[in-house]
C-alpha cells in the first residue's frame, strides 16, 4: 500500500520467505479507554493518526488497511503461517488461505480468459447478523470499477473482463464480468491467467460492502460513531470512534470464528507524535507501536526491545513532472543523483534499510520465483554512493545535468519546496535532503510539513513540487510498483504520462507468460527510471515495531499486522 504515514523504514531473504507464505497526541482531546485489571484482554495499539478513510474501496494507506483487515474479510484472507523457519522475534508470518470463500475453482477458457468460481461459506455473516451473499461481492466489485466511486485502487481489478469499458464510463458497471449464479456462488472472469489474482481477493479494496448500507448513507456510512452504520463482515466490528483520539473494535459475534478470537477489544490509538507513542508504550497504555522518535531507534535496537521484520517497499521522493522546474528529466535526475542514500539509512533511519538505486524493491519475484529477483535482474540505475569518491562522481554528473538544463551551479533555479507529512522521522530525512541539494547543487529548497489527510490530498492533486512518498507491495509482483504510474492512475502522484510506458504495462497485463510479463515490466521501469527519472528512490524498507505482553499476532511483509487471534502473555 500503498501510502505510508509514519513508517520511514527488506531483506534479500524475502524471495524465499514469500514463496513459503506468501501511533497523548496534540490533536487529542479525549483520552482513550484504559482497561482496569480484569480477566479481559483489551489490546491497545498505535499505527498513526486519524485515518483518511475506512471505506475498503477508498482506502489507500497502510494504517487504514491494517484496521480493515480486522473489520472485513475478503474471499481470501491472511492467516497465521506459524512457520518457525520464517517467524522473527515475537511476530509470526502470514499465509494466504480461504476467507469468506470455503472453496474455489479455476478454469482456463478456450479464448485464454480464466474463470474463478468461489463458493461462499454457509456461515458467512455481516455484523448485524444478515448473511453475506454472492450479490454483496458483485456489488463491491462493480462499485470498485465504477468511475463514480473514484477509487484510487480501481485498477486493482483491471484484469476483470469488461473493466476498461466500465472504468472509462463507456459501459454500465453491470457489464463487468462478475456474477452471482446463486446466493452462495460468486463468479469472475479475468482476461488472462493473472498470477497474483488470489492475493487481490485478499486485498482491502475487494472486501465486500453491503449495498443497502452504502446507498443509504454514501458519504457518511464509514464516519458515524456506531456499529449500526458501519456494518462489516470481519472478525471485529466498530464499537466506538472518537475522531482524532481512538477507534475501538470488539468481536463480531456473528463471525464464523468468533469463538477463537483473542482480544476482547482492540483500540487503535490515533497519534501523530512519535514521542507520545513511545511514552504510551513505556507506560503500558500501548502494547504495540511501529513508530518512535528517530533518536531512540539505535538505543532500542541495542537493548533488544526493537524488532525488525521484512517489508516489501520503497521510500522515495516524487517529482511533479508536469510543472517547472521538474518537468525536465535532467533536473529530476540531478536531484536524484545528489541524494546520499547510505548517509540517510546509516545516520537517520538506522533500522537496516537498504539504499535503493531502482524503484521495484528487492524481494519481488522475477520470471523464475526460485531464481534472481526482479531488482537483481534489473540492476541499478546509478551507482549507490558507498564511498566519498562514488558520491563525488554522482554529484559531478548531477551538476552537469543541472547546467545542461540551464542552471549552471544552480544559478537561476527557482526556490522549490519539499513537502512531507508531519513526522520527526520524515522531517529529519527532509532536512538531510535539503542540505544535500543546497550544498551539492547550489539550489534553495524549503521544507513544508502537513497533517496526513491534507498531505495526501495535495500530493494526489499534484499541488507540490517535490514530496516524500513510500510504496508497499500489494502482492508479490512487480506490477504492484509499476501500474500505478499509468497515465491518469489514481495513485499516480507524479502526474506522470508516457505512451510507451503505458504500452509496456499493457503488454505485461495482457500476457500470462512470465518471461513476456517480466520483460515488459523491466522495459517499463527502464522508461520511468532510466530515461525519464520521474522518481527518486532512497531506500528499501524494513518494518520496525515494539510489542509487549502479546503473543499470537501475525504479519505479512505487505504491511499487515493482524491481532485478531492474539493472546496476553
Amino acid at each position: 500500500m500503498r501510502n505510508l504515514k509514519n513508517v520511514v523504514s527488506l531483506s534479500m531473504g524475502l524471495v524465499v520467505l514469500l514463496s513459503m507464505t506468501f501511533f497523548g497526541c496534540s490533536k487529542q482531546e479525549t483520552a482513550a479507554p484504559v482497561a482496569a485489571a480484569s480477566d479481559t484482554f483489551d489490546l491497545s495499539v498505535c499505527f498513526a493518526s486519524e485515518p483518511q478513510t475506512i471505506d475498503p474501496a477508498l482506502n489507500s494507506a497502510v494504517d487504514g488497511a491494517v484496521m480493515l483487515q480486522h473489520f472485513f474479510e475478503g474471499l481470501m484472507k491472511w492467516a497465521d503461517g506459524g512457520n518457525p523457519a520464517t517467524d522473527k522475534g515475537n511476530m509470526n508470518y502470514a499465509k494466504l488461505v480461504n476467507g469468506q470463500a470455503s472453496s474455489y475453482e479455476k478454469v482456463v477458457n478456450a479464448d485464454g480468459t480464466v474463470t474463478y468460481t468461489f463458493k461462499l461459506r454457509p456461515d458467512a455473516k455481516w455484523s448485524d447478523g444478515k448473511a453475506v451473499t454472492a450479490d454483496d461481492f458483485v456489488f463491491t466489485w462493480q462499485r470498485l470499477a465504477s468511475p463514480a466511486t473514484a477509487a484510487d485502487y480501481c485498477y486493482m481489478i483491471d484484469m476483470v473482463k469488461g473493466y476498461a469499458e466500465v472504468n472509462s464510463g463507456a459501459a454500465d458497471p453491470s457489464t463487468l464480468a462478475v456474477s452471482a449464479p446463486d446466493a452462495s456462488t460468486f463468479q469472475v472472469t479475468i482476461t488472462y491467467d493473472c498470477p497474483y489474482f488470489l492475493e487481490v481477493c485478499a486485498f482491502p479494496a475487494t472486501f465486500p460492502v453491503r449495498k443497502d448500507i452504502v446507498e443509504a448513507n454514501p458519504d457518511t456510512w464509514t464516519t458515524a460513531n456506531n456499529s449500526a452504520s458501519y456494518i462489516s463482515n470481519g472478525p471485529y466490528k466498530l464499537a466506538e470512534w472518537v475522531h482524532d483520539s481512538y477507534i475501538k473494535m470488539v468481536p463480531n459475534e456473528h463471525h464464523y470464528d468468533v469463538a477463537n478470537l483473542g482480544p476482547d477489544s482492540i483500540t487503535f490509538r490515533l497519534l501523530a507524535d512519535q514521542n507520545a507513542m513511545l511514552a504510551g508504550y513505556r507506560s503500558g497504555d500501548l502494547q504495540f507501536i511501529n513508530d518512535m522518535p528517530v533518536d531512540e531507534v539505535a538505543g532500542l535496537l541495542a537493548s533488544g526491545e526493537l524488532d525488525i521484520v521484512d517489508y516489501i517497499g520503497t521510500y522515495y521522493v516524487v517529482y511533479q513532472t508536469q510543472k517547472a522546474p521538474f518537468d525536465d528529466w535532467r533536473v529530476r535526475k540531478a536531484f536524484t543523483l545528489a541524494i546520499d542514500s547510505p548517509y540517510i539509512v546509516e545516520q537517520i533511519t538506522q533500522s537496516g534499510e537498504v539504499p535503493a538505486a531502482g524503484f521495484v524493491p528487492a524481494g519481488i519475484y522475477d520470471a523464475d520465483p526460485s531464481g534472481a529477483d526482479f531488482r537483481t535482474t534489473g540492476g541499478n540505475y546509478w551507482e549507490i554512493p558507498t564511498t566519498d569518491e562514488i558520491y563525488a562522481k554522482n554529484v559531478a554528473e548531477a551538476k552537469q545535468l543541472l547546467a545542461d538544463a540551464g542552471y549552471p551551479n544552480g544559478e537561476g533555479f527557482p526556490v522549490v519546496t519539499y513537502l512531507y507529512n508531519t513526522s520527526d522521522a520524515h522531517k529529519a530525512i527532509g532536512e538531510a535532503l535539503q542540505q544535500m541539494w543546497q550544498k551539492e547543487l547550489g539550489v534553495t529548497v524549503q521544507l513544508q510539513n502537513q497533517e496526513w489527510n491534507a498531505f495526501l490530498e495535495n500530493r494526489k492533486n499534484g499541488e507540490y513540487q517535490i514530496a516524500r512518498n513510500g510504496w508497499i507491495a500489494d502482492y508479490n509482483d512487480p506490477i504492484s510498483f509499476l501500474d500505478m504510474w499509468l497515465t491518469g492512475g489514481g495513485n499516480n502522484d507524479a502526474q506522470y504520462s508516457d505512451a510507451e510506458y503505458d504500452a509496456a504495462i499493457a503488454e505485461a497485463k495482457a500476457s500470462a507468460d512470465p518471461a513476456v510479463r517480466m520483460a515488459a515490466m523491466h522495459k517499463a521501469e527502464d522508461i520511468i527510471m532510466g530515461r525519464d527519472w520521474a522518481l527518486g528512490p532512497i531506500y528499501f524498507y524494513t518494518q520496525k515495531y515494539l510489542m509487549q505482553d502479546v503473543d499470537g499476532a501475525f504479519y505479512t511483509p505487505l504491511g499487515y499486522f493482524v491481532f485478531s487471534y492474539a493472546s496476553q502473555n
